[in-house]
């Protein structure tokens, strides 16, 4: 479940919506209206995703052996090295 983030459209002494504050929906959740403190209005603000780790990360040799899998590199024609993970050094198709 995503976390959104939501501001009050008016002046507020209320300690959850003065400003800005989060809270934790479903996707399929409809937008908050009003703040679930007070009643007053509020609106959903659009932020950045918080993303963790770089792409590439999970393809690194190091993380694939340690997930118990074995990664192969093709070197020619049929033929392919391990490059992580237990297994054969070499597969080939003949």
């Amino acid at each position: 479940m995503p976390f959104y983030e939501y501001t009050s459209t008016d002046e507020s002494d209320c300690p959850q919506c003065a400003g800005t504050f989060t809270i934790l929906q479903h996707i399929s959740d409809s937008a908050l209206s009003t703040c679930p403190c007070c009643g007053q209005p509020v609106r959903r603000v659009i932020s950045a995703p918080n993303l963790v780790g770089h792409p590439g990360d999970d393809l690194k040799p190091s993380k694939i052996e340690e997930a118990g899998f074995t990664q192969y590199r093709k070197i020619g024609k049929g033929v392919y090295e391990k490059s992580a993970g237990k297994g054969p050094g070499i597969i080939s198709a003949d």
